[in-house]
């Protein structure tokens, strides 16, 4: 008998297929993801990885005996209710995806008025309290342009973290940067994973990164995924 105090899986995949269009790019995907686990998901170009990231946010169709997302069954997945997912996970990409017209400030503001925040005190707060959890409070008013590549990905990661999700799903967060603007931005991921509790399951290709900051990797290939723990 399950003990009531042991911890459910935030994620949990049993023999789920993803499709992409016509096709089934990912097969028989058996994965669970504990609250504040750090998973890496790894593969050639082409591995059905971004696949299984964009599954995650009810974005590719899946089918199978179970896909739970934050106690949402993606199998049964209504379309009025994946704005209500999508706000239990945050995402990160590899281009940053700013809005360049407005100061790194408007560019959180509008996600949190986008996402039903009314408030402006609240609006304020919570912006100071992200810009000062990645270390940039003091480029608020700054624009994209004015920012460096690493500076970018940290507003985008403050971005993700707005609506304190339980999940943060990085997409080649450091494809962009050099050596070490990869370092600081890996630092900042673990932290957030450590300090927070949040789930993140990144993807990257990179494996200087797994030898450094080793973990559990979902390796795909030719369709198939299957955990390793990468220790080198």
């Amino acid at each position: 008998m399950e003990n009531a105090n042991t911890p459910k899986p935030i994620i949990e995949f049993e023999e789920v297929d993803i499709s992409n269009g016509e096709l089934t790019v990912i097969e028989s995907l058996s994965l669970s993801v504990q609250e504040g686990e750090f998973l890496y998901i790894t593969g050639k170009v082409g591995s059905g990885k971004t696949s299984i990231i964009r599954s995650l946010i009810g974005e590719n169709p899946v089918s199978g005996k179970r896909a739970e997302v934050a106690g949402f069954d993606l199998l049964h997945l209504r379309k009025r209710q994946i704005p209500y997912l999508r706000r239990e996970i945050g995402i990160v990409f590899q281009d940053f995806q700013l809005l360049m017209d407005r100061s790194v400030e408007e560019n959180l503001r509008f996600v949190l008025e986008a996402t039903g925040w009314r408030n402006k005190a609240a609006v304020d707060a919570r912006i100071e309290e992200v810009l000062h959890a990645v270390g940039l409070t003091h480029k608020a008013h700054k624009m994209p342009h004015q920012l460096s590549g690493g500076e970018q990905q940290r507003v985008a990661i403050a971005r993700a973290l707005l609506n304190r999700p339980r999940i943060l799903l990085a997409d080649e967060p450091t494809g962009n940067l050099d050596a070490d603007t990869t370092h600081s931005i890996m630092d900042l991921l673990w932290s957030i994973n450590a300090k927070e509790g949040t789930a993140v399951l990144m993807v990257t290709h990179n494996r200087t990164i797994l030898s450094e900051y080793p973990g559990k990797v979902l390796v795909c290939e030719d369709t198939v995924c299957r955990e390793i723990f990468y220790e080198e």
